[in-house]
């Protein structure tokens, strides 16, 4: 089952995903703009599925991230090692929701980097102690440039406003290692499709719940922070996120995350 949060008449709801409409908890109905997307019609706004105190990244999951990242990066050796090594790359994106949108809301790519890309992955929703309690999609926007200078700007390429969006649904399922495609598609201000591309998460080489374990040793992550799970969708290194575009993240069976981009200078601003 599909859950997603919504804004009305009488503020912020819970509702589900039935039958091509979204059910509220007192039961009104609301059909969807889109199926997708989940967008839907005026006074109704569909806003972040869940509100995560914590969100964190497992990096080098896949091996094309590997490939690419070797490829960027002047200490090649960090990314092979990581890749084949037991314990998983995890740090932390965004707290307090300060760096992460929701559907429809605009992602930020820095001022001070000349290459900027979009992350497609599955976001785990955790409960308690790590476990896993639902699935959404995720964008860990990021710098390549930053972080293919020096390993160490690693927080200076991941952590920035606008940086991460979540949405827009959290997927409740009893399967227990589900598999999930992921389709990444990014046009202009135009419309025009600057790259498409897909992958599949049965071509990672950790799984969730190992991801999810490794991130609750010793941690104490809040429930309801989500964990998002690598990316295999790597755009060639000729391209990069400018202002105007816009990404679209399609995984079947939760939805599609759609999100504009600007400067993310300019999100700060709004934010004064």
């Amino acid at each position: 089952m599909r859950h997603v949060r919504v804004r009305g008449p009488r503020g912020a709801e819970h509702g589900v995903v039935e039958d091509g409409v979204v059910v509220l908890g007192g039961g009104e109905r609301i059909e969807p703009l889109d199926l997708e997307t989940l967008a839907l019609p005026e006074p109704w706004e569909l806003l972040l599925p869940v509100e995560p105190p914590e969100v964190w990244c497992a990096g080098v999951t896949y091996e094309r991230s590997r490939d690419a990242r070797v490829g960027e990066s002047a200490a090649k050796d960090v990314y092979e090692l990581v890749y084949d090594a037991e314990r998983p790359e995890l740090f932390l994106k965004d707290a307090g929701l300060r760096r992460t949108v929701g559907p429809g809301a605009a992602v930020g790519v820095r001022a001070d980097s000349a290459w900027n890309v979009p992350e497609p992955e599955i976001g785990l929703v955790l409960g308690e102690r790590g476990t896993v309690v639902g699935y959404t999609v995720g964008n860990d926007v990021s710098s390549r440039e930053i972080e293919g200078a020096n390993p160490l700007y690693l927080p200076q390429a991941k952590v920035y406003a606008g940086a991460c969006a979540l949405g827009p649904a959290v997927l409740v399922t009893d399967e227990a290692d589900p598999e999930f495609a992921i389709e990444l598609r990014i046009t202009d201000a135009g419309g025009a499709e600057l790259f498409q591309g897909e992958t599949s998460t049965a071509r990672m080489k950790r799984g969730f719940r190992e991801l999810a374990g490794w991130l609750a040793r010793d941690n104490p992550v809040p429930a309801g922070s989500v964990l998002l799970t690598g990316t295999g969708l790597v755009p060639a290194d000729d391209f990069t996120l400018e202002p105007g575009h816009t990404v679209e993240i399609r995984v079947p069976g939760i939805g599609t995350l759609v999100n504009t981009v600007v400067v993310a200078t300019d999100l700060l601003e709004r934010s004064t």
